[in-house]
């Protein structure tokens, strides 16, 4: 117990991102107008799907991705930025805990709103005359409760878990945030098996969602090339291909970070992929929800004209 109060009483120090490159400064304000974009990208988004015009449940979900969006990269980047221009790279114990928590309790509940928005899509396709009856307000906002309830509980599992083995040695974060695997290599005890543990919930938040994501697909790509209109066929694969990147963008590094044992790649690998997921995706999705969706674009147009 001593040893265990002793250690929650000592900061960590983050590595930063690609530590002993010669460009930090170059980097940091890149990720800074990495960040801006990403929250006035999903804040427009946000907004922009209160339109009248957009009150579908797919926009109901898109709502959500944003907002997880924002929270995800909020997690990572102000500490970042904070402790560039402050000259330090320290981090407390209880901030390292919550980015700990933040961060795995995001991404899960990322894993399971884009595999709800998939049988969204699948619904809205292959059985359009029930669509309405199946996709309700009320299923809708269960879907999203189920989204932001499953990924805290699953973090409050993981953290508690990862954060409680004692600590000896160095403090030093190789990552540039407290990231659950590099929390885990600083551990003098044997974590093997917790990160067996940590696998399993890898396959049941990223391997599962992923194969149900493209069965969906699949059943979808049936369907809409059974489709005569050859305009019903490009709105179909044009709202069905939007989601589709953003899943592939976000759940492609994840399963390479979480699903392959650690031993088969390097802090600078996940440190990468880690940067594309965490920082790059909630930048990139609603530029690709609004170029390849073309209600949102009329109704950005229209907000932009009357503006």
């Amino acid at each position: 117990m001593g040893r265990e109060n002793e250690t929650s009483m000592i900061d960590f120090t983050l590595l930063g991102l690609f530590p002993g490159t010669k460009h930090t400064g170059f980097l940091i304000c890149t990720i800074l107008l990495v960040y801006i974009v990403a929250m006035s990208g999903n804040t427009v988004l946000i907004l922009l799907s209160l339109d009248p015009r957009l009150h579908s449940p797919m926009y109901f979900l898109l709502r959500q991705l944003s907002l997880m969006d924002i929270s995800l990269i909020s997690t990572v980047v102000p500490k970042m930025l904070t402790n560039f221009f402050s000259g330090t790279s320290d981090i407390s114990y209880i901030g390292c805990e919550t980015q700990v928590y933040f961060h795995s309790a995001l991404g899960g509940s990322e894993c399971i709103l884009l595999t709800l928005m998939a049988y969204d899509r699948y619904i809205a396709i292959c059985n359009p005359l029930r669509y309405v009856v199946i996709i309700n307000y009320k299923v809708c906002l269960q879907m999203a409760i189920m989204s932001w309830v499953g990924g805290a509980l699953n973090s409050l599992v993981q953290t508690s878990h990862t954060m409680h083995f004692p600590l000896c040695g160095s403090r030093e974060v190789h990552h540039f945030f407290c990231e659950l695997q590099a929390i885990l290599k600083l551990s003098c005890e044997d974590t093997s098996t917790y990160e067996k543990v940590v696998f399993v919930i890898g396959i049941i938040f990223l391997l599962i969602p992923f194969g149900f994501i493209l069965a969906s697909y699949i059943l979808i790509a049936l369907v809409v090339l059974r489709l005569n209109s050859s305009t019903a066929r490009n709105k179909a694969l044009a709202t069905c291909s939007s989601h589709l990147m953003v899943v592939f963008l976000y759940f492609g590094p994840t399963m390479f970070i979480y699903m392959i044992p650690s031993s088969l790649h390097t802090s600078e690998q996940d440190e990468g992929l880690s940067v594309f997921y965490t920082i790059l995706t909630p930048m990139l999705n609603p530029l690709i929800y609004s170029l390849r969706n073309k209600e949102v674009g009329e109704v950005l147009r229209k907000v932009l004209s009357k503006a």
